[in-house]
């Protein structure tokens, strides 16, 4: 079974910085397309970036120049950095595959983790 784990979330002052890691386990082969979303409260989730399976990436534009999602294959495990961190990214983040394949030829569609809390606060 496919499961993706994310970790790195905590509290950090405005401008700071923290690094969030997706990690994927269960015999895997490949994994398709991973995004990062976000949901504060009373808010809708927010896709906040997203990397394929060939390296190209996406970003809402409020993180343009401040986040950077990037990839491990050996590791399986996408990372999303966030620097200059500021109170309106304060947010539950989560990361979700569309697709994962695994090594037995089983894909499963629309993965996601359990999420992680970051709260940017003075």
């Amino acid at each position: 079974q496919v499961q993706l784990v994310e970790s790195g979330g905590g509290l950090v002052q405005p401008g700071g910085s923290l690094r969030l890691s997706c990690k994927a386990s269960g015999n895997i082969a490949l994994i398709y397309t991973t995004s990062w979303f976000r949901q504060a409260p009373e808010k809708q989730r927010e896709l906040v970036a997203s990397i394929s399976t060939d390296g190209n990436t996406k970003y809402v534009g409020s993180v343009k120049g401040r986040f950077t999602i990037s990839r491990d294959r050996t590791e399986n495990t996408v990372y999303l950095q966030m620097n200059s961190l500021r109170p309106e990214d304060t947010a539950y983040y989560y990361c979700a595959a569309d697709r994962v394949l695994t090594m037995s030829g089983q894909l499963g569609y629309d993965v996601w983790g359990q999420g992680t809390q970051v709260t940017v606060s003075s």
